[in-house]
């Protein structure tokens, strides 16, 4: 694979992203691999090609359930997604059982900000943003240290 250019990963679409390179669309696939790696017991081995189908397929899921959250919130003359859209957009596309336990998961997480609130005096739309026009999410730094932190004791995952 060395020498190659970066990859075409997406069909062109009608707006006209036709370069897209893989590491603007997957998840970085070392976060990935850490993911997988906690699921399996401690001696057992990943293939690459295993981490990047596992790679190409959740960055798809995501990119899937973001689009139905999306629409809704269009739909609604909203700028944001929040966790409320996640959860409808998993139910309205099948996948009942995952909501459930992030339903969990959200109601844990804000009852976190909540006291970190307290702490920070900041508000949990000022700690993370999505803005539609341009496609991006902003993060405050302190959001991005509580959801690392969050990562590595997630009783959901390990």
């Amino acid at each position: 694979m060395s020498g190659e250019g970066p990859k075409q990963i997406a069909p062109p679409t009608p707006g006209g992203d036709e370069d897209i390179k893989e590491q603007d669309r997957f998840l970085p696939i070392a976060n990935v691999a850490r993911i997988m790696k906690r699921a399996l017991p401690e001696n057992a081995k990943i293939a690459k090609e295993a981490k990047e189908t596992v790679q190409e397929c959740v960055s798809e899921f995501i990119s899937f359930i973001t689009s139905e959250a999306s629409d809704r919130c269009q739909q609604e003359k909203r700028k944001t997604i929040n966790g409320e859209d996640i959860l409808w957009a998993m139910q309205s596309l099948g996948f009942e059982n995952y909501a459930d336990a992030l339903k969990v998961y959200l109601t844990k997480y804000r009852d976190s900000i909540k006291v970190d609130k307290d702490n920070t005096g900041k508000t949990e739309e000022e700690t993370t943003l999505v803005d539609h026009n341009a496609g991006q999410i902003h993060q405050d730094p302190s959001m991005v240290s509580y959801l690392n932190q969050q990562g590595q004791q997630n009783q959901f995952y390990g």
